[in-house]
């Protein structure tokens, strides 16, 4: 873990510093918008799985409003001509959200994190643990990790974790515990952590 732990450390003494805490920002400044921009953030975490962030930006910019009410037919041919993967199985699924786009600031005055993560799982088709810790991260919530295999690679190099064959609940919640700890030794929070480790993974910093 130490050598991990010196790469952290010297990065929050680095320029790219700056650019993380302003990142938390903006994620806190989402987290406090209207339930419509809420609920497309949910659309590009949900259009996130098996895809890269990059992608999904420019899918949701050229979207934008469409996510909130379009017919599931008319969002698929868009997210089609827009370049977004599986357009149709997305579409679905943005489409089934779309009842729950006037609760989303609802359940999160009334939820904690941990219970707002299960709640989306069991709500939102096209969200597992990783896509709605994703959410909540970018909603504001820094207490929920997002795990995928860039984040077990870190951690499997440094011997934190080993090669895992399936990620369920089991296995998230115990890597989840893993980067805690990582996060409690480096001052950082979870959602902190997630953008410093992505940072040493692509040398970049995105939502």
């Amino acid at each position: 873990m130490q050598n991990l732990l010196n790469q952290i450390q010297k990065l929050k003494k680095a320029p790219v510093k700056k650019q993380i805490d302003q990142r938390i920002l903006e994620f806190e400044k989402a987290g406090q918008s209207s339930n419509n921009e809420v609920f497309k953030e949910l659309c590009f975490c949900i259009l996130t799985a098996n895809s890269t962030a990059e992608r999904c930006i420019e899918v949701c910019a050229k979207v934008g409003n469409g996510f909130l009410n379009l017919p599931e037919q008319d969002l698929q041919n868009l997210l089609k001509t827009c370049g977004a993967r599986f357009h149709t199985k997305r579409a679905n699924y943005i489409a089934e959200a779309q009842k729950y786009k006037n609760q989303l600031k609802k359940l999160m005055g009334e939820l904690d994190e941990f219970e707002m993560r299960e709640w989306l799982i069991e709500n939102i088709k096209g969200l597992g643990w990783k896509e709605a810790s994703h959410f909540l991260r970018n909603i504001g919530y820094k207490n929920v990790a997002i795990i995928d295999f860039h984040i077990i690679d870190i951690l499997e190099k440094n011997k934190l974790v080993k090669r895992l064959k399936v990620l369920n609940k089991k296995t998230y919640l115990e890597i989840e515990n893993v980067l805690r700890k990582v996060g409690d030794k480096a001052g950082l929070n979870l959602a902190e952590l997630d953008l410093y480790l992505w940072y040493l993974e692509t040398n970049s910093v995105l939502k």
